[in-house]
């Protein structure tokens, strides 16, 4: 597949389900988000990002560590079940908004592209890391989680980031990297 998929794509499957991937009670999403935040270097981050916030499940937790933190979704169903999620915690800034084509402004600590980057083309891939790189203060994390079985998407968890890490190599370091049957974890640090 040489496009990325589409809005639409999300809105369908939101409007079939309010949770389709059951963030909210999958044994798997659970040990992940576990996973993703303990891989975090920093016990708290000044302002982070996460990209395809989904319903706000690892939001949540990851707002925890976050004296800012933005959340971006396209799907507007979705983004409404997160904000309802984390109407409690004010650091949380909601956007509707899809990467790389709508990018915030600003400067972030820690940049989260948890199981988003395989949604896009190659080329966008390129787009993206462009973003991700000059958004980053000195010292920030940029963490990639993304399943690594079998998908219908435009790119496999493996080559999505892989083509990310090849894209941001001149500013991001890989620092550390996890595998599972079911995942991989990439964490990276701007020099």
């Amino acid at each position: 597949m040489n496009t990325s998929l589409p809005v639409a794509y999300f809105d369908t499957l939101y409007a079939g389900s309010p949770d389709p991937w059951s963030f909210e009670t999958s044994p798997y999403e659970q040990a992940k988000y576990a996973a993703t935040l303990a891989a975090l270097p920093h016990p708290r981050y000044g302002r982070a990002l996460e990209i395809g916030c989904s319903i706000g499940v690892l939001t949540e937790r990851l707002a925890a560590r976050c004296d800012a933190l933005v959340a971006m979704e396209p799907a507007a169903a979705a983004l409404d079940r997160a904000r309802q999620r984390c109407r409690l915690l004010p650091q949380i800034d909601f956007l509707l908004a899809s990467a790389p084509d709508d990018w915030p402004p600003g400067t972030f600590d820690l940049i989260l592209l948890s199981e988003v980057v395989y949604y896009l083309a190659a080329s966008d891939v390129s787009r993206l890391a462009a973003c991700v790189t000059q958004s980053l203060r000195p010292g920030a994390h940029v963490e990639l989680v993304h399943w690594v079985r079998e998908t219908d998407y435009p790119l496999s968890g493996d080559e999505a980031a892989e083509l990310f890490i090849v894209a941001t190599a001149g500013t991001l370091t890989l620092m550390a990297q996890q595998r599972t049957e079911d995942y991989r974890l990439d964490l990276l640090v701007a020099a």
